[in-house]
């Protein structure tokens, strides 16, 4: 075991069942420590957050606030592990719940990402959201136009994909699609975050998902 404040490997355990760093002379608690391991642990089995909850017996909001900072971090992570690294290939994707496809008024909903290969691994930047434009397209009428064209590249992208499966990028998009099914419906502000999930868990196995995310953390 190491300080969590310094990284120094020897540590005195106190009768407070607390960990005392013998360099820097801070303590932690033990349970605390614990408790996050089990809850890092959980998130690299992909479990939501309230199984997590049921399976370690702590309150929904501890989790929940656990798992956000966990993304963020990997967030973070994932941006500095891709500087100044050498862009094999790259494509684009839409991205849109299977059951708001058809109708006409969800293409504003539509997540797009761009998607890089560098380092057998996959890096993704989310573009701006389409529903800034919502208003002005319907205030335009300009909704049955867009929703033609949409429909086009949906129809394209998906015959793209067919045609080069071993590529990695579509490897990843369909990972993506298969890992964001459990939340049944991410919200706009969210999806960044969760679209990061995917991208860490889709480029490290879960030995090494635990290792970074405790380091990290």
């Amino acid at each position: 075991m190491k300080c969590i404040y310094c990284g120094f490997d020897k540590l005195y355990i106190l009768k407070t069942e607390q960990a005392k760093c013998c360099k820097c002379k801070r303590k932690f608690s033990l349970k605390k420590l614990k408790r996050k391991s089990e809850i890092i642990e959980c998130f690299c089995d992909n479990l939501t957050v309230n199984s997590c909850a049921k399976k370690i017996k702590v309150n929904y909001k501890t989790i929940k606030k656990e798992y956000d900072d966990i993304r963020k971090n990997i967030a973070i992570f994932l941006e500095k592990e891709f500087q100044n690294k050498t862009v094999i290939e790259y494509d684009e994707y839409v991205y849109l719940e299977n059951s708001k496809k058809k109708d006409k008024k969800y293409i504003f909903d539509a997540n797009n990402f761009i998607t890089f290969h560098y380092d057998d691994k996959i890096f993704n930047l989310l573009m701006s959201n389409l529903n800034k434009y919502k208003a002005q397209f319907l205030e335009d009428g300009l909704d049955d136009a867009y929703f033609r064209e949409f429909s086009k590249f949906m129809m394209f992208n998906k015959i793209s994909k067919l045609q080069k499966k071993e590529n990695l990028i579509v490897k990843f998009w369909l990972f993506f699609e298969k890992f964001i099914l459990k939340y049944k419906g991410v919200k706009s502000e969210n999806f960044f975050y969760y679209l990061k999930e995917a991208e860490f868990k889709f480029n490290y196995p879960k030995g090494e998902q635990l290792k970074i995310i405790l380091d990290i953390s």
